[in-house]
């Protein structure tokens, strides 16, 4: 059967890499996530266990019966259909001929002809298996060999979106009752393992699939299957829906065709790798497809053991159709990766902060336990708050209005519409690397249109990307002032914004704007403390006071303190990154609180100085 994106071509490659992967290993369990015709479960059937999904039924029919078949005798029945289907010229006038030949509904998807035939052999189907002559494999079997029968005879250009306004030689011809082209009845060993059928969305299942290894085969661009295929999609539900349009398409519910939209790929290929129990992932995509070769590599490393993701290229002819044209240098790519284990994950802002502890999550990390909530006292670019695991509530505050609402943007907004958003608005503008004149107009626009507008921090977070080293600078009257830099938009943001957004949505966070001594109320015994305030001792520019904010001094310093002071004696436990020493300087209010603390000291060198993480006891 002719099928977009069909892997039959690419077995042998997706067999070395299992291989030299060492996961040819007999017992294991694959997820075929995207089974579409079936072509990578049918070649491990007598290897590994199979789960087979996909959220067409006419997919996940047609896999399972070319998979089934050897295991087809048709006891129960008595004879073979195959010979009796052939052997008689019987038609019905069901839904088919009704809805898809010409002499009642003008439309040319098959002869008046086959479509009698298709009605017949789909009515004498359904009536075997419900009197029990067949069971559930070999009625999958003879509805995969219908839908092979079907495409020999339809009158469409490959697909089955539209039919041809002529017919095709091929279409006028008599139907052929025929097994799909591998599958013949007892024609080969069969040593098939447990196969287990879904018919979902991945991303709705994939919680809930115990796995070894995920195989993802995706559609890559924006052609939705379920369009394509829709009059298979009938012809196995045999529902006789209500159709639209010339083309007599039926309506879908449930079925997500997010893989085939821009932005919207992105956000549900990070739920998927995230939420999958394999141990391995195996990825196949296309040069192109919606979603770069970049984005994907970036994603994987997240979720994936950095040292373990490969990308292999094989150069590959593409589905032409009459309105496409072949591309030079198509490839199809082959991702790998080993999955991390959840708690070794980590996320980081989209936004630049400065003083942002995203290099040294995983030395901060194992002290943030025992308490039932989290506070981020000094917020800032809450790569401490996301990474955090196990507390019912965090509370992430900041002074800083317009990173906090940054922060609280991607919690709120739907992420693919923020994505197609920030792209559109790039467009708009012309922005591009130290491209001066268009960084300036977008910015003059933020600080005079959109700075109090429902969209202003949307707008805000697009100049800040083209910013001077993307930092947060306003002048007294809170305008962004900050130069043109020489960065900008990129597929490593873009996969930071994606994964960042979606565990942010998964925390209760609450949010909060002002000063930390404000948010008193919400602090109890039962509540760890994080405090990351501006080091005094370092260089860091935003302790001058002039970006619009408070600056940091040492009557700030002794405040947080003294502040520190009251919530260790409330009982909260408290956790402090700062520097005690840099370059011949030392933080003597710091050592002194110290001192006057039972307190574990630990340190890591970063940027050629002793990061420092205090922890009451």
């Amino acid at each position: 059967m002719r099928y977009i994106g069909c892997k039959d071509s690419l077995i042998n490659t997706i067999q070395n890499l299992f291989e030299t992967k060492h996961l040819n290993r007999d017992g294991l369990t694959l997820f075929d996530a995207f089974c579409g015709t079936g072509s990578v479960a049918y070649n491990f059937k007598n290897l590994f266990n199979l789960v087979l999904n996909d959220n067409l039924h006419f997919a996940t029919t047609f896999a399972s019966g070319r998979i089934f078949a050897s295991r087809c005798n048709f006891s129960a029945l008595g004879f073979n259909p195959f010979e009796y289907f052939n052997r008689n010229d019987n038609q019905e006038t069901g839904f088919f001929s009704k809805n898809y030949a010409p002499k009642n509904s003008g439309r040319m998807y098959f002869s008046d002809w086959n479509a009698g035939r298709i009605d017949y052999f789909r009515h004498q189907i359904q009536a075997w298996y419900d009197s029990n002559n067949i069971n559930y494999e070999e009625y999958c079997y003879l509805l995969s060999a219908l839908m092979e029968s079907v495409s020999h005879v339809a009158n469409v250009a490959g697909v089955y979106g539209a039919f041809l306004k002529t017919w095709d030689p091929r279409a006028i011809k008599k139907i052929v009752f025929i097994p799909p082209a591998e599958a013949n009845l007892l024609s080969f060993f069969d040593n098939t393992h447990n196969v287990r059928v879904i018919n979902g969305n991945v991303e709705d299942v994939i919680e809930s699939v115990n796995c070894d290894i995920l195989y993802l085969d995706p559609p890559y661009t924006k052609n939705s299957y379920s369009v394509q295929y829709h009059i298979l999609e009938t012809l196995i539900l045999n529902d006789n829906p209500t159709l639209k349009g010339v083309t007599g398409a039926r309506h879908y519910e449930n079925i997500s065709n997010d893989w085939s939209k821009p932005n919207k790929v992105e956000v549900q290929f990070d739920k998927v790798l995230a939420k999958t129990q394999a141990s391995h992932i195996v990825f196949s995509y296309s040069s192109d497809g919606l979603m770069s070769k970049e984005y994907i590599l970036y994603a994987m490393k997240r979720y994936c053991l950095e040292d373990s993701v490969s990308c292999d290229e094989v150069s590959y002819k593409r589905y032409k159709n009459y309105k496409t044209e072949d591309k030079q240098g198509h490839k199809e790519y082959l991702f790998y990766g080993q999955k991390k284990p959840i708690a070794q994950v980590r996320y980081y802002c989209p936004l630049n902060y400065m003083g942002g502890k995203s290099p040294i999550i995983d030395f901060i990390k194992p002290n943030l336990t025992e308490k039932r909530k989290f506070v981020d006292l000094l917020g800032g670019g809450f790569n401490v708050g996301i990474n955090t695991d196990g507390f019912e509530q965090v509370i992430y505050n900041d002074i800083n209005f317009a990173v906090a609402n940054i922060i609280k943007m991607f919690r709120n907004a739907d992420t693919s519409t923020l994505l197609t958003f920030i792209g559109k608005t790039i467009k708009k503008y012309n922005l591009e690397k130290s491209n001066k004149d268009a960084y300036l107009k977008i910015r003059e626009d933020y600080n005079r249109k959109y700075r109090d507008t429902e969209l202003g921090f949307w707008y805000l977070f697009v100049v800040i990307l083209y910013g001077f080293q993307q930092q947060l600078r306003f002048n007294s009257n809170y305008e962004f002032n900050n130069p043109v830099g020489e960065s900008g938009f990129s597929d490593s943001i873009k996969e930071k914004i994606v994964s960042f957004s979606r565990r942010i949505k998964e925390l209760n966070v609450i949010f909060e704007i002002g000063d930390y001594q404000k948010i008193d109320h919400l602090i109890d015994a039962d509540t760890l403390v994080y405090a990351d305030p501006p080091y005094i001792i370092t260089l860091g520019s935003y302790n001058d006071g002039k970006r619009g904010f408070k600056g940091w001094n040492s009557d700030e310093e002794e405040r947080l303190l003294t502040y520190l002071d009251i919530l260790v004696n409330r009982g909260c436990k408290v956790v402090i990154s700062n520097v005690l020493e840099y370059k011949g300087l030392r933080n003597t209010q710091l050592f002194h609180w110290i001192e006057n603390h039972n307190v574990v000291i630990q340190q890591t060198t970063f940027r050629g100085r002793n990061e420092t993480l205090i922890i009451s006891l």
